[in-house]
């Protein structure tokens, strides 16, 4: 490995900032505190957990399925895999 590298003529990749998008998600506490213990056990940050997570998610092909526990406004639905 040398000391010191020349990177003079070297050109960014275009491409890099289209890899990922940072956005602002309002997560449950322990959803948070679920992927940090997981972070902390493998090593790997918890944001990335988080984005392979919901990577498969969205690779798997499943869908969701949700329904709605009633007409009441602010109710949670229910989540089914489908």
């Amino acid at each position: 490995m040398r000391k010191e590298y020349d990177f003079t003529d070297s050109v960014r990749n275009p491409y890099a900032k289209h890899l990922r998008k940072q956005v602002t998600m309002r997560l449950g506490t322990d959803v948070i505190a679920y992927f940090k213990a997981l972070a902390h056990e493998t090593g790997v940050p918890y944001q990335n957990l988080i984005n392979l997570y919901l990577s498969e998610c969205a690779h798997s092909g499943k869908k969701l399925a949700l329904t709605w526990a009633s007409s009441t406004p602010g109710l949670l639905p229910k989540i089914a895999e489908g």
